[in-house]
């Protein structure tokens, strides 16, 4: 039996689950039949992007499994080569139509990078229109999201940003609740990297409540009021990621786990010269 998974209200009024199944670097062969999976072990919030290359997957797994569009909350993303107000316009179409939906439940700017402004503007304008029932922004500091919030109609409704216990974003989360966004993250168990798994005080609290290191950051994040999309390809781990509604997090764990953030990202520094060039450049086909 599939696990009840709460939802938050966002600042629109629309629930969103509090954990949904993300696809970044899931290649587009591989992902019909993760996406799948992740269905029938109950995730309905799905995290896709364009610049993932994998959205026409994504669709087919929706269509082919039967599920009510009405049960779902389904997530794309906006990439730099097509941020502008019209650019912006069609991108959006494309994605709907990869993925063979007639709206779509989240859509956000991917990197606060290229004109923002218009693509904010045009999809301030999908959301009026129904195109997409939320939309929101990734990978903004505060600076920027205050700078989107001050200066257009709408405020995003979530800033999904890169958020585990060694980047645990403490004060751009006070800033998020202060503005009324919801704080998601991506990469909640570190992509693997830094050791997470084998981290001592993870492991002695996993241990005390008979859960996994993976189970137990989910929760950590959960009982942050984060949502998360944590992904794997194989179905006894979706199914294991689902499985943290059943125990929490006593104070001092959850104030045992805050002594492990370094404050520093475990995968890319949005703020980096050399890294924003980058990003600026990459395009894929669309």
């Amino acid at each position: 039996m599939s696990p009840q998974i709460p939802t938050v209200t966002l600042n629109n009024g629309v629930q969103m689950p509090t954990l949904g199944f993300g696809v970044y670097q899931v290649s587009d062969e591989e992902a019909e039949r993760v996406v799948t999976d992740a269905l029938a072990a109950g995730y309905r919030h799905i995290d896709t992007a364009a610049a993932y290359e994998n959205e026409a997957a994504v669709g087919r797994a929706i269509a082919a499994s039967g599920i009510a569009r009405d049960e779902l909350f389904i997530t794309t993303k906006l990439w730099i080569q097509d941020a502008g107000e019209t650019p912006a316009k069609a991108a959006l179409q494309r994605s709907l139509d990869r993925l063979g939906l007639d709206h779509l439940d989240l859509f956000l700017i991917h990197q606060p990078f290229g004109d923002v402004y218009g693509s904010w503007r045009a999809m301030q304008q999908a959301n009026a229109d129904g195109l997409t029932r939320a939309i929101g922004v990734s990978n903004f500091y505060p600076d920027r999201l205050i700078d989107l919030i001050d200066h257009n109609e709408v405020t995003p409704a979530v800033n999904q940003i890169e958020t585990h216990p060694f980047f645990q974003r403490t004060a751009d989360h006070a800033i998020l609740r202060e503005r009324g966004v919801q704080h998601e993250g991506w990469g909640p168990l570190g992509q693997g990297r830094d050791d997470l798994f084998t981290n001592p005080v993870l492991i002695e609290i996993a241990a005390a409540h008979g859960k996994s290191v993976a189970q137990t950051v989910l929760r950590w994040l959960l009982q942050r009021d984060v949502v998360v999309i944590p992904k794997s390809s194989r179905p006894e781990r979706m199914r294991e990621n689902l499985d943290v509604f059943d125990f929490a997090l006593t104070d001092e764990q959850m104030a045992q786990i805050a002594t492990l953030d370094t404050g520093a990202s475990s995968a890319f520094d949005h703020r980096d010269p050399a890294s924003v060039a980058w990003l600026g450049t990459y395009r894929f086909d669309t």
